[in-house]
């Protein structure tokens, strides 16, 4: 039975991990930071949001990740890093909201295209864009809506709540 109780909670804490977080493997699908990847395009298509973390994969002997100002960031300089990450298998936890820049640090691979900013924003808000169509014309809107959890008052807190009533109530059941 002790077995039976580990997986439950094995898969209780995966499934309430993914439910309250993502990790982003910086250059993905690839997973690579290095200079073959357009950080723009990859950035575009994800949702950055507080509590997620970002993974930066990369050989330790050819690169490395330096982060930034916005002012470091737009003049390609990383002599005054917030922080330097030189291992190769780097996990940077994105746990405010706002904008974090991240360059490679070897000389001349800004400019090849190692930088990325990354916009990390609330959970409980988003932005959804409404587009109808008139004819050839197509008219857009932006509007900025609570999350489904949000708009049902759930937050992070009653999450975590939930897991361990599920966890409970599993452990009840085995034993």
């Amino acid at each position: 039975m002790g077995t039976k109780a580990l997986i439950l909670i094995t898969v209780t804490v995966t499934m309430l991990g993914t439910a309250l977080s993502a990790s982003h493997t910086v250059g993905a699908l690839d997973g690579s930071w290095d200079l073959q990847t357009n950080y723009s395009q990859w950035v575009s298509r994800i949702r950055f949001i507080k509590g997620d973390e970002l993974k930066f994969q990369y050989s330790a002997v050819v690169h490395n990740v330096v982060e930034v100002s916005k002012m470091g960031y737009d003049s390609c300089n990383g002599s005054n890093p917030i922080e330097t990450f030189p291992t190769g298998n780097n996990v940077v936890p994105l746990a405010t909201i706002g904008t974090r820049y991240f360059i490679c640090g070897v000389s001349r691979h800004y400019d090849a295209g190692m930088k990325v900013e990354v916009n990390v924003k609330s959970k409980e808000v988003r932005t959804v864009q409404r587009c109808q169509r008139t004819g050839n014309r197509r008219r857009c809107q932006s509007e900025t809506v609570l999350s489904s959890a949000a708009a049902a008052g759930v937050d992070q807190s009653t999450m975590a709540r939930l897991g361990l009533i599920v966890v409970a109530a599993g452990l009840t059941l085995f034993f």
